[in-house]
C-alpha cells in the first residue's frame, strides 16, 4: 500500500520530534498535541467555511455588482488568495507555532515587524468572530422567520449573538479532545451539506435560470455610479470567504507532524473551499426564481428567500438548519484559532494584562482567559450593529483588512531577506519567489480596497467604520510599542542559518 509523502516524513522523524521543533524555535510544549493532519486541516475548512462567509455575504454580492460578478469575482481571486497561502504555508512548514504569523515576522524582519502584524493578525480573528457569529444569528433569525414568522430587530439580533458566543466560549473551555472531534466532523459536515445543498438546487425546482443570466447579469444597489468600483467592492465575498486559513498554524503546537501538517492544512483547505464555495454559488444563482424578491427577502437572508421559492417551505427550513450547524462550527473554529493567537501574543508579553491571558487551565491544557478575551472584544465589535445598516459588512472588512496584510508581512520579508530563510520539509521550491510577488501584490490591493467606502451616499447609516476600527487598533499597537515593548520577548530560533549566526555574533561583539 503507497504512503503519503508526509506518513513518510512523520515515520522518519524520532519520537518527539514537534517537541524538540518547538524548543528550537524557543517554546517548551504546553498545549496538548492531539490533533492529526486531517484534524488541522478541517479547523482551516471549518473556519474558511463555504457555507458560513460564502452565504454570509451573498447578498452583499447581488447588491454589489450582481451574479456576474459573484461568479468571476470568485474565480478571479481564488488563484490569488491560493497564491498568498501557499507562499505562508512555506514558512509555517519552517516556523510550526501558535504564535503564526507574528513569529514568522521576528525571525524574517525583527521585533518591530512582528509587533505589527501580530496586532494586524489579532484584529482579523477577533472581526472574524464578530463576522461569522454575527452572521449565525442572522440566518438563526430567517429560520425562525420561516418557522414561527418571527421578525428580529437590531437588539434581538445582537442579544441572539451575545448567546453564539457565549456558547462558543464555553466549547472552546473543554481541550483539545473536543476541538479534534469538532474540527473533524465540521469538515465532513461542511462538504456533505454543500452536496446536499447543491444536489437539492440543481434536481428539485423546475425552472432555473438562463447561463446569461448567472455569468453577465450586473447589478449596482451600492449607490455608487462606477461599474469598476462597484465590481471591486463585490471582491469582498471571496477575500473573506477565503480567509482564516492561518487556522493551521495557530493550532500547529496541538498538531502531530506539524512541520508538514500545518502547511498542507493551509494550502488545501483553501483549495478544497475555493472549488466546493464556487459550485455552491453557481448553483444558488440558477435556482434564483425572482431576483427582486430574493434581495428584498421578508427573511433578511437572500439565500433562505431562494431555498424557499425554489424548494418550498420544508425544504427550506430543514437546509437553513444545516447551513446554521455548519457556520455554528465554523465559528466555534474562528474562536480557538483566536485564543490561540491571544495565548501565544501574551505568552511573549505583546498584549495589556498578559499574564492573564497566557494562563493555561492545568486541567484542560486550554488558554481559558484567553477565550473569554476573544469573545468580548468580539462582542464590542459588533455592536455598531445596534445604529448601522451597513455594519455586518464593515465587520468583515475589518476582518479581511486585519487578515490580509498579516498574511502578506511574513511573505514580503521572506522575499526582501531570503538569506534569513531556510525552508522547511514543506516548500515551493523555484516557484517560491513568483507566488510570493503575486501574492504580496495582491493583498496590498485587497487591504487599500477595503477601507473605502461601500455605499452611497456616505451617511452615519452607511459609514464604512472599517478605517477607524483598523486605526484604533494601530494606535493602541504604536502606544503600546512606546510604553510596554520591554515586555515583548519573541525568542530567536537556535536552529540559525549561516546568516543569523553572523547576525548574532555581531550583536554579541
Amino acid at each position: 500500500m503507497r504512503t503519503s509523502a508526509h506518513e513518510r516524513w512523520k515515520r522518519s522523524q524520532p519520537p518527539g520530534d514537534d517537541e524538540r521543533t518547538l524548543k528550537e524555535l524557543g517554546y517548551t510544549q504546553q498545549l496538548h498535541r492531539r490533533m492529526g493532519a486531517f484534524g488541522n486541516f478541517s479547523a482551516s475548512l471549518s473556519v474558511i467555511s463555504i457555507m458560513s462567509g460564502t452565504l454570509l455575504l451573498f447578498g452583499y454580492g447581488l447588491n454589489s455588482g450582481g451574479p456576474a460578478v459573484v461568479v468571476w469575482g470568485w474565480l478571479a481571486v481564488g488563484p490569488l488568495v491560493l497564491c498568498l497561502a501557499a507562499a505562508l504555508a512555506e514558512i509555517t512548514s519552517r516556523y510550526p507555532t501558535s504564535g503564526g504569523l507574528y513569529y514568522m515576522a521576528r525571525q524574517l524582519g525583527g521585533e518591530r515587524w512582528s509587533w505589527y502584524t501580530g496586532w494586524l493578525n489579532l484584529l482579523g480573528l477577533l472581526g472574524g468572530i464578530a463576522a461569522q457569529d454575527y452572521g449565525i444569528a442572522t440566518f438563526t433569525a430567517a429560520w425562525a422567520n420561516l418557522q414561527f414568522g418571527y421578525v428580529p430587530t437590531p437588539g434581538s439580533l445582537l442579544v441572539m449573538y451575545a448567546v453564539i458566543l457565549a456558547l462558543h466560549a464555553v466549547l472552546n473551555l473543554f481541550g483539545s479532545r473536543l476541538m479534534n472531534v469538532l474540527t473533524s466532523l465540521s469538515a465532513w459536515w461542511h462538504l456533505a451539506g454543500a452536496v446536499v445543498i447543491i444536489g437539492a438546487l440543481a434536481l428539485v425546482p423546475s425552472h432555473h435560470q438562463p447561463a446569461g443570466f448567472v455569468f453577465s447579469e450586473f447589478t449596482n444597489n451600492t449607490g455608487w455610479s462606477s461599474p469598476v468600483y462597484v465590481i471591486l467592492l463585490g471582491m469582498l465575498l471571496p477575500c473573506f470567504a477565503l480567509a482564516g486559513y492561518d487556522t493551521s498554524a495557530h493550532l500547529s503546537e496541538e498538531t502531530s507532524g506539524a512541520s508538514v501538517a500545518a502547511a498542507r492544512g493551509i494550502i488545501r483547505s483553501v483549495a478544497v473551499s475555493w472549488i466546493a464555495g464556487g459550485i455552491l454559488l453557481i448553483a444558488l444563482l440558477f435556482a434564483v426564481q425572482d431576483y427582486a424578491a430574493t434581495l428584498g427577502s421578508e427573511t433578511g437572508v437572500p439565500v433562505a428567500q431562494i431555498f424557499l421559492d425554489a424548494l418550498g417551505v420544508a425544504t427550506a427550513k430543514a437546509l437553513m438548519l444545516v447551513i446554521i450547524v455548519a457556520q455554528f462550527l465554523c465559528g466555534y473554529a474562528v474562536t480557538a484559532s483566536a485564543s490561540r493567537m491571544i495565548y501565544a501574543f501574551s505568552r511573549d508579553g505583546a498584549l495589556p494584562g498578559s499574564a492573564r491571558w497566557r494562563k493555561v487551565s492545568r486541567r484542560t491544557a486550554v488558554p481559558a482567559n484567553a477565550v473569554r478575551l476573544a469573545v468580548g472584544v468580539a462582542f464590542v465589535l459588533a455592536l455598531p450593529s445596534l445604529y448601522s445598516a451597513t455594519a455586518f459588512s464593515a465587520v468583515t472588512a475589518i476582518s479581511v483588512v486585519g487578515f490580509t496584510p498579516a498574511y502578506a508581512i511574513p511573505v514580503l520579508l521572506r522575499l526582501r531577506h531570503p538569506d534569513r530563510f531556510t525552508p522547511g520539509p514543506w516548500h515551493l521550491g523555484r516557484w517560491s519567489r513568483p507566488i510570493g510577488w503575486a501574492a504580496v501584490l495582491s493583498a496590498a490591493g485587497v487591504s487599500v480596497l477595503f477601507l473605502l467606502p461601500q455605499s452611497s451616499p456616505v451617511t452615519a447609516m452607511s459609514f464604512n467604520y472599517t478605517p477607524v476600527a483598523l486605526l484604533v487598533a494601530l494606535v493602541m499597537a504604536a502606544l503600546w510599542w512606546r510604553f510596554g515593548r520591554r515586555s515583548y520577548g519573541v525568542p530567536r530560533s537556535s536552529a540559525l542559518n549561516a546568516h543569523d549566526q553572523i547576525e548574532e555574533a555581531e550583536n554579541i561583539t
